[in-house]
């Protein structure tokens, strides 16, 4: 039986020991597409997940994250890559599931246009660019509208890459979570050399690796310390 949302969450630590034991793939894969659902912006889904199992892939991994233990005992490893550069098929494919709704007449007339007009038009002003020289010249014509509405500022390259990493930590936790609920134990790694991960897994020149994260069964000495927040009332604001 899973776990509640809530305990899931209680029970998820960042293991850095994992036992000597296998796990399934199969529901590790059931937890990817559980991350797969995971809210992300414009619904462009700008992301990879690559799940390890191969002992060899493994071992390389592992000395592309530094040795850590997490990755050294990890008995699986899930690549949670980005990839911006992807957003001209995102958008296609979102324009294809719009138009299909539309035939069956899933979706209003005005909603159809509404939507079409927002993959279209306004993706492309965002997300195309040309040696980063659009992205600076859109910010500071958006920097200049700014003065008398409310605009997004967020349109150069760098303002982007952090949109998309967002969105990719947005699935991580959804993977994560679905881990824990079904008793699996994870733990986020971000010290990797990010290029040698990209040369071990042959991914794409324009790809980003967002973590690499070690799947496994919890050993008891995996978790290093209790869990520390500063207190709740440090960090949370109601207005």
């Amino acid at each position: 039986m899973e776990k509640s949302v809530s305990l899931a969450i209680k029970d998820r630590r960042s293991v850095r020991i994992f036992k000597d034991e296998k796990i399934d793939s199969e529901k590790v894969k059931n937890c990817i597409y559980n991350a797969s659902l995971a809210p992300n912006s414009s619904n462009l889904q700008l992301w990879e997940f690559i799940h390890v199992n191969d002992s060899k892939i493994l071992d390389k991994l592992s000395k592309a994250c530094m040795k850590q233990n997490a990755a050294k005992t990890a008995s699986q490893l899930v690549v949670i890559v980005t990839r911006k550069d992807l957003w001209r098929k995102r958008v296609k494919a979102n324009i294809d599931f719009l138009n299909n709704q539309k035939k069956q007449q899933l979706i209003t007339e005005k909603r159809h246009k509404q939507a079409l007009n927002y993959y279209k038009k306004l993706i492309p002003i965002l997300y195309f660019d040309f040696f980063g020289i659009l992205g600076y010249l859109k910010y500071f014509i958006l920097q200049i509208l700014g003065l008398f509405l409310p605009v997004v500022r967020q349109t150069r390259n760098s303002d982007l890459r952090v949109v998309v990493h967002k969105s990719a930590g947005l699935a991580a936790q959804n993977f994560m979570m679905s881990m824990s609920a079904i008793g699996y134990d994870t733990c986020p790694m971000e010290g990797s050399d990010t290029l040698m991960v990209k040369k071990i897994l042959n991914l794409s020149k324009d790809s980003e690796i967002n973590m690499v994260i070690g799947c496994g069964l919890k050993n008891e000495k995996g978790v290093y310390g209790p869990r520390f927040r500063v207190p709740f009332e440090n960090v949370y604001k109601y207005i």
